[in-house]
């Protein structure tokens, strides 16, 4: 196999998040169709490159990069495993930075991920809260937050809190029957005021 530079693309684009589909990449690698990228996908596995794995009932395979990617692409960041309880709202972490790219008109590498801002952080350094991912726009750093069940509110308003401190605006996407994560952000707008809640099936159906 002669390594493109769209392969190049393809499998920093997989390493950035913790998992990814194929529809996803046909969309951020630029593909003009589902076959052209399928195709390509499948000699980056018959390569021993990515890896496609169906883990839950009606989600397509799901990718990742392999050791042999890691070291022949040299990629900097650790390699995935997906969680199962993790898979649906990394895909719609995905999703939501096709849905910015689109309405915000900002490029990939304006986008860095929360895996990339923990490899920045270290080892060394007291692991920190960490949104989903942040992103550059008109010289403001942004972040987003998918989140799609409750945790606890303490918590909550503890990442809210931060991303205040740390960023110009924080988009939280959360599902419009999750009325409690929304009774939240709602509460602390007044002293949080640079939150922006968006409907997850916004994203989604964008």
């Amino acid at each position: 196999m002669i390594i493109q530079d769209r392969d190049n693309l393809i499998v920093k684009t997989v390493a950035r998040f913790r998992l990814i589909l194929g529809r996803q990449i046909k969309v951020l690698c630029n593909f003009a169709g589902e076959r052209a990228c399928d195709r390509r996908l499948s000699l980056l596995i018959n390569e021993g490159y990515l890896s496609r794995e169906r883990m839950i009932y009606g989600v397509a395979g799901i990718y990742t990069v392999t050791a042999k990617a890691k070291k022949d692409f040299d990629l900097p960041l650790a390699i995935s495993t997906p969680r199962l309880d993790q898979i649906k709202h990394d895909i719609a972490v995905v999703d939501t930075a096709i849905y910015l790219i689109n309405t915000e008109k900002i490029i990939l590498s304006d986008i860095k991920t929360e895996k990339e801002l923990r490899h920045e952080q270290g080892f060394s350094k007291i692991r920190g809260h960490e949104p989903d991912f942040i992103y550059i726009k008109d010289k403001l750093k942004n972040c987003v937050e998918v989140e799609l069940s409750l945790k606890a509110k303490d918590k909550l308003i503890k990442n809210i809190k931060t991303n205040f401190f740390a960023y110009n605006e924080q988009k939280w996407i959360v599902p419009k029957d999750k009325s409690k994560i929304r009774d939240v952000l709602s509460d602390v707008y007044t002293q949080y005021p640079n939150i922006e809640i968006i409907d997850l099936e916004s994203v989604v159906n964008k």
